[in-house]
């Protein structure tokens, strides 16, 4: 095994690695997957021992959890409009995440984005969203 094939990575400006991960239902699920899997292990080389932030739930979480922790309409629109945003810009340039069939995914990436954290992932949805930075096994094109 050669290790994993990058993707598009981390800013090169920045050679130290990550302090934090999000990574995405897919990988996290492979991860937690007890059989054999040679992209879970691609995967466990690439996160190393960085912290792995989960943000699969991030959308219940916000949108249901905001109101019961006290977020007022003024907070809960910003959040919105933010997703919004980003399903704005992925349309500009015909990116995949404008679809509504990646709702979930542009939350996930929008949080990875707000957070300023590279977001781990096999699936190729992301690549080249707007402001997302990637880490991924997924060989370049």
């Amino acid at each position: 095994m050669t290790g994993p094939r990058f993707g598009r990575r981390w800013p090169k400006r920045d050679r130290r690695p990550p302090r934090r991960v999000i990574v995405d239902t897919m990988v996290i699920s492979w991860l937690f997957d007890e059989r054999p899997n040679p992209l879970a292990d691609d995967y466990r080389v690439l996160i190393g021992e960085v912290p792995v932030l989960l943000a699969s739930q991030t959308v219940m979480e916000l949108r249901h959890g905001a109101p019961r922790a006290g977020w007022g309409e003024l907070r809960r629109r910003r959040l919105e409009r933010r997703v919004a945003e980003l399903r704005q810009a992925c349309r500009r340039i015909g990116h995949p995440l404008s679809s509504k069939m990646h709702d979930g995914d542009r939350w996930i990436a929008a949080a990875a984005i707000r957070l300023g954290l590279p977001l781990v992932t096999h699936d190729t949805v992301f690549k080249a969203a707007p402001q997302l930075a990637l880490l991924t096994a997924t060989p370049d094109e």
